[in-house]
């Protein structure tokens, strides 16, 4: 077994980073998972924020979009929309921007337009964009309590999902708990 991930990221510009490290984590839409030499074959969908590869005692970090992981014993590929590195990041602009973005979402927020409704994705997309870039310049702005992404949390299942008991009431089993 190689002790060695071999990470590359890939935008459609082409590819942006090419390295070789001793472990990788990324965001997921469910979480921030960690890749070691050795893993098991991954396939996940990732969101934007921040990827981090150490090498020896050396920890690299860039910011990512969203976009798809594949992970296997010895390689990462991520292929993402977006990829910045810390010396890239004029925090001024990017506080600017993300000023006109936040004030173009209080606009849209309230409204019950469907064009709005798209129009707030995108923007909510391009806010996170500018916040994982602050946080990867090492200032990050403050945080936002926007409505779910496309990758929001699983929802309870419905109601005729759940397995009925012998008594005919639904198994505590289907939802994690012991069986009465």
């Amino acid at each position: 077994m190689n002790d060695k991930i071999a990470i590359e990221i890939v935008t459609p510009e082409g590819r942006k980073l090419s390295a070789v490290a001793d472990e990788v984590s990324a965001p997921s839409v469910d979480g921030e998972f960690g890749v070691l030499p050795g893993h098991l074959p991954l396939l996940a969908a990732l969101r934007t924020g921040i990827v981090s590869y150490r090498t020896g005692g050396e920890t690299n970090k860039c910011a990512v979009g969203p976009g798809f992981v594949e992970a296997g014993a010895n390689k990462i590929l991520i292929l993402t929309d977006h990829y910045i590195e810390r010396e890239a990041i004029d925090p001024v602009l990017v506080r600017k921007e993300l000023a006109e973005i936040q004030g173009a979402l209080a606009k849209v927020e309230s409204s019950a337009d469907e064009e709005d409704k798209v129009k707030m994705d995108a923007l909510i997309k391009r806010e996170n964009w500018l916040a994982a870039e602050l946080e990867l310049y090492g200032d990050p702005p403050q945080a936002t309590m926007r409505p779910f992404e496309q990758y929001g949390p699983t929802p309870p299942p419905e109601e005729s999902e759940v397995p009925l008991s012998e008594e005919g009431e639904a198994d505590g089993t289907a939802r994690g708990g012991a069986a009465p």
